[in-house]
């Protein structure tokens, strides 16, 4: 099996991932996922793409470059990453991935900032008299 590659994007995160077969390590910026993600409630949505699909992700290794954004945003990114990239692999797996939203490339990212505002949509108090 050769290296295939994906990407995945989440907010300002961009994950490039490349699946090769392996013993199912996950290494994300040079360390292991779950170094690099010490929330434990994050580093589920990780596997994910695996669990839906019911394959043991000990049979592939990922490798995984991702810059920009924060922590929750890089681990959506990633996940969407793999999940593309198990879709090339082999597309019987595209039914149950897209039936999750796994394949769903989540568009929402922060308002900008309006002149005369605080925040985007904020306003400074109002005072009638």
């Amino acid at each position: 099996m050769e290296m295939i590659n994906a990407l995945g994007r989440r907010k300002a995160s961009v994950a490039r991932v490349y699946l090769t077969q392996g013993t199912g390590n996950i290494i994300v910026n040079g360390k292991d996922y779950k170094e690099y993600i010490p929330q434990t409630h994050l580093q589920p949505s990780i596997t994910q793409p695996f669990t839906i699909i019911d394959v043991d992700n000990g049979i592939y290794d990922i490798k995984v470059n991702v810059s920009g954004g924060g922590i929750k945003g890089q681990t959506e990114a990633i996940r969407l990453g793999i999940s593309r990239a198990l879709v090339k692999l082999n597309e019987d797996f595209r039914g149950p991935l897209k039936s999750q939203k796994m394949l769903t490339r989540d568009a929402r990212v922060v308002e900008r900032k309006k002149y005369g505002k605080p925040k985007a949509r904020k306003s400074f108090q109002f005072s009638k008299r």
